[in-house]
């Protein structure tokens, strides 16, 4: 299976708490909610088409745990995310987390990124990381993740957890597609390439 890293974020790399002021208030994080006044039909057509090649998700640990106490209330049978949230099998990177109740849940612990590098050579289309900031960092730095794709609100937020932190591993990376929406929102898919490259700008380079 392709591992899929697939983020909300902010125009200044926040991708804590896009949901509702109550989602994720870790570390004292008050703006929550940013995301919700840019949503619009074109949104829900992108991230439902991305929702169509999933056959597993893989969280870590917080997001799990945030999604296993909202997604199963969510059991409306027209609702493609619900159902594919509540219904496909999910796994959960955790060296800490003993059990866990929203089925079908595996718990992969010890050597996280081999643990993932072997779900990844079982039969099927995409392995998607939903939210899982850190997680979906770290698994881009360990060259495991095939594709990232970003909705990206038109909002600094200005504080709070971020997909890539200043002391984050570079990583090389191709634009694969680019769309907004009539809200503002950038859909942006990309394939990691690797090593970034480094150049110098200087006479004779391109203006």
């Amino acid at each position: 299976m392709r591992l899929v890293l697939q983020e909300f974020v902010s125009l200044d790399g926040v991708a804590q708490g896009p949901g509702s002021p109550e989602e994720d208030t870790t570390g004292g994080f008050t703006r929550g909610g940013w995301l919700v006044p840019h949503l619009d039909d074109a949104f829900v057509r992108i991230v439902t088409g991305w929702l169509g090649e999933v056959d597993a998700f893989l969280f870590g640990r917080r997001t799990y745990e945030n999604f296993a106490r909202d997604w199963p209330t969510m059991n409306d049978p027209d609702d493609p995310v619900a159902t594919k949230l509540n219904g496909l099998p999910k796994y959960v990177a955790s060296n800490s987390l003993a059990t866990a109740d929203w089925e079908p849940t595996t718990i992969l612990s010890g050597d996280v990124p081999a643990r993932v590098a072997e779900l990844k050579r079982r039969p099927g289309r995409e392995v998607q990381i939903h939210g899982s900031a850190r997680l979906g960092a770290s698994l881009l730095a360990a060259g495991l993740v095939d594709e990232l794709r970003l909705m990206v609100a038109p909002v600094v937020v200005g504080g709070g957890r971020r997909l890539f932190p200043a002391d984050g591993v570079p990583a090389g990376l191709r634009l694969m597609s680019n769309e907004t929406t009539p809200s503002g929102v950038a859909a942006q898919v990309y394939a990691w390439t690797g090593p970034p490259a480094y150049g110098a700008y200087g006479a004779g380079a391109p203006s």
